[in-house]
C-alpha cells in the first residue's frame, strides 16, 4: 500500500446464509459478478489474480490470504481509467479483509478496506451499495441492476 495517511472503511452485514455459501461470492467467478461487477478473473491463492471489471472500470489485486469459509484478504486498485483520468489507486494500492463469522444459520460479514484517506468516501459508498447485494445474491435472490458507477461518469 502506498505511504501517507491511510483510512479505514469498515462495515458488517449479517446474511441469511452458512459461510460455505457467503464464501464463494468472494472465490468463484460466476458467484462474484451476480453482487459485483459483470466480468471477474479470480485466482483465489496467495498471489493469485483478484480483477473484475464493471463497464470501463476495472478494479485489480491479487489474493493475500485465503482460509476457506474464514477469512479472504485481497488488494485492491483500478486499471486504466476512462479517459486518461489520473489513477487515485493504482492496482493492488489498497487492502480488502473480509471475515465470516458463523452465527446460527447465518454469517456475519466484517469487511474492513484500508486505503488512501482521499478516497476513503467512495469506498465506503460502494461497500455500503454492494455489501447489500451481496446479502441478496448469497441467500438465494437476485440484486436489482446496479447503477453505482454511472454515478461518476464524467466525474
Amino acid at each position: 500500500m502506498p505511504q501517507g495517511e491511510i483510512s479505514l472503511v469498515e462495515r458488517e452485514i449479517r446474511i441469511e446464509a452458512p459461510p460455505e455459501t457467503v464464501f464463494g461470492f468472494f472465490t468463484e467467478p460466476e458467484k462474484m459478478v451476480s453482487w459485483l461487477g459483470r466480468r471477474a478473473t479470480l485466482d483465489p491463492r496467495p498471489g493469485g489474480v483478484f480483477s473484475f471489471s464493471i463497464d470501463d472500470y476495472r478494479v485489480e489485486g491479487e489474493y493475500v490470504e485465503v482460509e476457506p469459509y474464514r477469512r479472504i484478504v485481497f488488494t485492491w486498485g483500478y486499471g486504466d481509467l476512462p479517459g486518461e483520468r489520473v489513477n487515485p489507486l493504482p492496482a493492488g494500492a489498497s487492502m480488502v479483509e473480509v471475515e465470516l463469522v458463523p452465527d446460527g444459520d447465518a454469517t456475519v460479514v466484517r469487511l474492513a478496506h484500508r486505503g488512501p484517506a482521499g478516497i476513503a468516501d467512495l469506498h465506503a459508498a460502494g461497500w455500503d451499495n454492494y455489501l447489500p447485494r451481496l446479502a441478496v445474491a448469497a441467500e438465494g435472490g437476485a440484486p436489482e441492476s446496479d447503477r453505482f458507477f454511472e454515478r461518476f461518469r464524467g466525474l
